[in-house]
């Protein structure tokens, strides 16, 4: 059995980040053995770990990754903004943005991808981040867009640093062209901005969730009611039309001159360009977006409990 030191449970703690204490256990129990320490830590840290699962993860960072055609944009999440601000939780959610160009887009690829500088994979490292930092984190989205021609530009909202890819909201934009590339990241990145800002749900009318158009269609109704049926199929139809110009992104008033659509902004940019010019795809990750937040606590009557 190895000597015990005040060294060696350092060299442990420097390596896992776990506490003194929970080290020099670590080392009685595995007989002084430094890389078995490393494993029984992180068995105990994977441990914690499951226990942190069941908290709300809302907070943390929206990482983007591009390299010319490709670009990739994931949502690292965890409780507190305090933890988004670690190193080391930047660190993971640029690796991974960074991991997710070379993998197939879904979740479930990129968790399973080799973490760099180890030989374990996405979703181990988070575990050992989470027994490290001490509070639940998820990967929780990745999206991944490519163009054959053109660029794939990003803009992320809110970054940690300027021009950091690290931020509150971010975006990609597939430009498909054969025109002049420094051009059309200029483009690209403006209407990335004007994603940002806008929020549209869709591309254009074909790409709108068939139940949201049901929505907004039995609204009209309602709002209707009583009308003969040939007048009703007017309302709605121009109802719907309206409804396009808000929430699709071709249909929608640029953000940066208002008297032109994004459809009219990539026709006019073509002459610019020396090519037609094609909005492929784009993607809109806000943190937390869709997270049930648990409520704060009723702090007067915490400090009312504890005083009694």
């Amino acid at each position: 059995m190895a000597e015990i030191t005040a060294a060696l449970v350092k060299e442990l703690r420097e390596k896992t980040g776990a506490g003194m204490m929970d080290c020099k256990r670590a080392l009685t129990e595995v007989a002084g053995d430094l890389e078995a320490g490393v494993d029984w830590l992180r068995q105990k840290g994977l441990a914690k770990a499951a226990k942190k699962a069941g908290r709300v993860a809302a907070e943390g960072l929206v990482a983007v990754e591009s390299s010319g055609h490709h670009a990739a944009l994931v949502e690292v999440n965890s409780e507190t903004d305090f933890v988004a601000r670690n190193d080391s939780f930047q660190a993971f959610a640029r690796e991974a943005a960074k991991l997710a160009l070379d993998s197939d887009g879904t979740l479930e690829g990129l968790q399973a991808k080799t973490f760099p500088g180890s030989s374990e994979t996405v979703n181990d490292t988070l575990q050992g981040l989470i027994a490290t930092i001490g509070e639940n984190m998820t990967l929780r989205r990745v999206a991944k867009l490519d163009v054959a021609k053109g660029v794939v530009a990003n803009y992320v909202h809110g970054p940690i640093t300027p021009g950091a890819s690290l931020g509150k909201i971010g975006v990609l934009v597939a430009l498909e062209s054969n025109g002049d590339v420094d051009f059309l990241s200029t483009l690209g990145r403006q209407i990335a901005m004007h994603v940002a800002a806008t929020n549209p749900v869709a591309l254009d009318a074909a790409g709108v969730d068939p139940a949201v158009l049901e929505r907004e269609s039995n609204i009209l109704r309602e709002k209707n009611a009583g009308k003969p049926d040939h007048v009703m199929a007017k309302i709605i139809e121009s109802g719907l039309k309206s409804y396009y110009k808000e929430v699709t992104l071709l249909e929608q008033p640029f953000v940066h001159d208002g008297s032109k659509t994004i459809s009219q902004v990539l026709k006019e940019a073509e002459g610019k360009a020396g090519a037609p010019v094609t909005l492929k795809a784009f993607v809109r990750y806000a943190l937390g977006e869709g997270i049930e937040k648990e409520e704060g606590p009723d702090f007067a009557a915490e400090v009312a409990a504890m005083s009694r």
